[in-house]
């Protein structure tokens, strides 16, 4: 059996709409030095010369010539040695088995089976792994076609489960993460995926435990990275929010002006059976704007004495009406 996907998997960048992402095979290059398994091989490398070595040196003792019969007993000793001494390394488990049975879980250190009747089929790795995986022209439940990218971080608690369970667990985990954000997308609108990406994280990381613990794979957590809306759409969602805004915005205006319409009506009626507060009005709303504009205020005499003279203001207001 064969892993394909180890280590960290994740993409270089945000894949193009337009064009599809293969969900295991990008890598995310950070930099860092990643780690290495040569010592291992260098480990089975030197055993196999060393009983090389010392086969041919016996077979010199014993025959004083070294034939082609010691060669080729020399190369098979060694070749079972090798394949008998392995080095599994810390972050390593070891899946032995006898006679194509599984027999156990060996590791990390070195690992001894027997010549032909044991072999370890795949070293299974328990790190933490992320897998980039997307949902490209999928549907939301109100019909709009999204492009979701998202990482889920794994790890393999049962290297038997994993390695006997499924044939590339993981390629499986990307696969099925990606069927699941599929369906997950499906059942729900465009707002509620743009907006509510804790409770999509929360439902794919709920979902993906469920299906892959059989596997002996735990879900750490699933983070979306990016939701992309096509562009042909974006300029006719853009158009619906301003035109939300708008109206929100007069039916606030709307709501203020029945207020204040309100708070006039009271005013008015409680001016009315007072002149005195009327008067006191007006001459407050003169000087609020005299202050305000910094000017000067020229109030005509005859309507000057209505501030004081109670008969000189009924009067000019009959005068007014005559005329």
């Amino acid at each position: 059996m064969t892993r394909r996907n180890r280590g960290a998997d994740v993409s270089s960048s945000s894949p193009n709409p337009q064009r599809p992402v293969a969900p295991t095979s990008a890598r995310l290059e950070t930099g860092r030095s990643r780690t290495s398994r040569n010592g291992a091989v260098a480990f089975t490398l030197i055993v196999f010369i060393v009983v090389v070595a010392a086969v041919l040196a016996l077979a010199q003792i014993v025959a004083g010539v070294i034939g082609l019969g010691a060669i080729v007993g020399a190369v098979a000793a060694g070749a079972l040695a090798a394949s008998s001494v392995h080095v599994v390394m810390e972050w390593e488990k070891a899946v032995v088995m006898r006679f194509g049975r599984f027999n156990r879980v060996a590791g990390p250190g070195i690992v001894f089976t027997w010549p032909i009747v044991e072999f370890y089929t795949v070293r299974i790795d328990q790190r933490v792994a992320t897998t980039y995986f997307g949902a490209e022209e999928t549907l939301t439940a109100d019909l709009v076609p999204v492009n979701v990218d998202a990482v889920v971080f794994w790890m393999v608690f049962s290297p038997k489960k994993a390695a006997c369970e499924v044939e590339d667990y993981g390629s499986a985990v990307s696969w099925m993460a990606q069927a699941t954000l599929r369906k997950a997308i499906g059942r729900a609108s465009l707002a509620e995926v743009a907006c509510r990406r804790d409770q999509l994280d929360a439902e794919l990381k709920d979902a993906l435990e469920e299906k892959l613990d059989g596997w002996g794979i735990d879900v750490i957590d699933v983070e979306v990275r990016d939701i992309v809306v096509p562009r042909e759409l974006q300029a006719s969602m853009a158009a619906a929010a301003v035109a939300t805004r708008e109206r929100d915005a007069r039916m606030i205006m709307a709501e203020a002006e029945a207020d204040i319409s309100d708070m006039l009506k009271d005013a008015s009626a409680n001016y009315e059976g007072d002149p005195e507060a009327m008067r006191l009005r007006t001459m407050h709303l003169a000087y609020e704007s005299v202050r305000a504009s910094g000017g000067t205020l020229v109030i005509p005499s005859a309507f000057s004495e209505g501030f004081t003279n109670p008969d000189a203001a009924d009067a000019l207001a009959k005068a007014a009406k005559k005329g």
